[in-house]
């Protein structure tokens, strides 16, 4: 609509600042709205539009989660404890920038990323735009809201455990886990020693590849320029396609009949669309993601809390886990990346068979807004894996994730079902994820508090 001239850049920014002024006293999804800069940015992408210029995100306003610097503006990591204002942007929004977009605003998170809900002392909760009493997920929670409520059209979101898919699929978007390094975490590389991923969240699966074109810094084989909005738009082909509905992880888990019934409907559907499905798990080693995922998930939050202008500001609950992170040496990180490629082999033995794994996105729906206030670190960190036992493995393995929008459950709330591809497997993800959009399309609906 920008390029064909039914839209001006300004015009369409002011439909979202409008919105952001009516809605977000209810969500809390902005931890700062950047009006004045963007309106600028705005009038000068209009006046690039209107020389002829045709870039994939120019005009289009784009949130950014407040783990990512933007220039000019303090990285609060959720946190009173931040720094000062960052001087440069990071390199993800350098390139999103460099593709004609317009800088919104800067989204909630909870306190240094550590959890699958976005509240903070210093911010407050952040809501769920389907239900307000409970919570869009996290952490990426602020930027889900955002896209969801239709106070942005597209956010960007990181993962270090499921930060993106989480909140994707507790307000019904599409999210992409992205492949490690695929999107720049530059000038804090190998964030949460290597598990942490920057990915969109988006409405449409198109939308998300387009994000991706514009900001992907890695490829396996250098692809062409728009490969992954080519790859949303074609035909995935015949797919080899396993249903899988087993629990990563060591601790016993709940799954809700909903979620489980997702993932079968997910399975007759794409066998309906030609694919071959089977039911098979992948060989996930019984201790992964206690031995090599906690320490590595642990030691990142030591890594970021000693990086905080003001430490001493921090959560008690957030200074105890930073204090068990710290406890993880140097050398035994390295141990660990070390051990990674043997553990990975093991569970991505089942792609020498399928294409893409299915499984459950979230076990059960999203917790209600303060649920784990004045709770311990150790009673939070089991009680939220109750919710999210699906996500952290791939994190560990590197590889693409993507968060599809299913259905409802009997609450009102979203569920929706997660597609695991190959390394380096974006475009095979995309391609799918669009057909299943196709088929069943999500983008229609609107939460309440729209």
């Amino acid at each position: 609509m920008l390029a064909d001239g039914e839209l001006t850049a300004p015009g369409l920014l002011e439909i979202y600042l409008d919105r952001i002024a009516r809605l977000d006293s209810q969500l809390r999804c902005y931890r700062v709205v950047l009006s004045d800069s963007a309106r600028d940015e705005a009038a000068v992408a209009q006046d690039r539009l209107d020389a002829g210029e045709r870039l994939p995100l120019l005009g289009v306003p784009i949130a950014i989660k407040d783990d990512v610097d933007v220039a000019g503006e303090v990285t609060t990591y959720g946190s009173g404890g931040h720094r000062p204002a960052a001087t440069s942007d990071a390199e993800v929004v350098r390139r999103l920038r460099a593709a004609g977009a317009v800088i919104l605003g800067k989204t909630n998170v909870p306190e240094l990323m550590m959890f699958p809900y976005t509240e903070s002392l210093a911010f407050g909760a952040t809501r769920n735009p389907w239900n307000l009493t409970r919570t869009p997920g996290g952490s990426s929670g602020g930027s889900a809201a955002a896209v969801a409520a239709g106070l942005a059209p597209l956010a960007l979101g990181s993962d270090g455990g499921g930060s993106i898919r989480i909140p994707a699929i507790w307000c019904g978007l599409f999210g992409v886990k992205p492949q490690r390094d695929r999107v720049s975490l530059e000038p804090h590389d190998d964030a949460w020693h290597g598990l942490s991923a920057n990915g969109p969240l988006a409405r449409s699966v198109l939308d998300a590849a387009l994000f991706l074109d514009a900001t992907a810094t890695v490829s396996e084989v250098s692809g062409p320029s728009g490969e992954f909005a080519a790859a949303a738009t074609r035909d995935p082909g015949r797919l080899r396609i396993a249903l899988s509905t087993k629990v990563p992880t060591p601790l016993p888990v709940r799954i809700g009949k909903q979620e489980l019934t997702a993932v079968e409907q997910a399975g007759a559907l794409l066998r309906d669309l030609g694919h071959d499905v089977i039911r098979a798990d992948p060989d996930y080693p019984p201790s992964a993601i206690m031995t090599n995922y906690l320490p590595r998930y642990l030691r990142g939050i030591s890594d970021d809390a000693d990086a905080l202008g003001h430490p001493e500001r921090l959560e008690a609950r957030t200074r105890n886990l930073a204090r068990a992170g710290s406890l993880f040496s140097d050398r035994r990180m390295v141990a660990l990346r070390e051990a990674e490629a043997a553990v990975s082999a093991r569970i991505q033995s089942i792609f020498d068979d399928v294409d893409v794994v299915v499984t459950p996105g979230n076990a059960t729906g999203p917790s209600r807004i303060g649920a784990y206030q004045r709770r311990g670190a150790v009673w939070t960190l089991l009680a939220v894996a109750q919710r999210v036992p699906y996500q952290q493995v791939w994190n560990l393995t590197g590889q693409p994730a993507a968060a599809v929008p299913w259905d409802f459950d009997g609450d009102g709330l979203p569920i929706g079902v997660q597609l695991v591809g190959r390394p380096f497997a974006e475009a095979t993800l995309l391609s799918l994820a669009a057909q299943i959009e196709s088929a069943r399309p999500w983008a229609h609906r609107r939460p309440p508090v729209s």
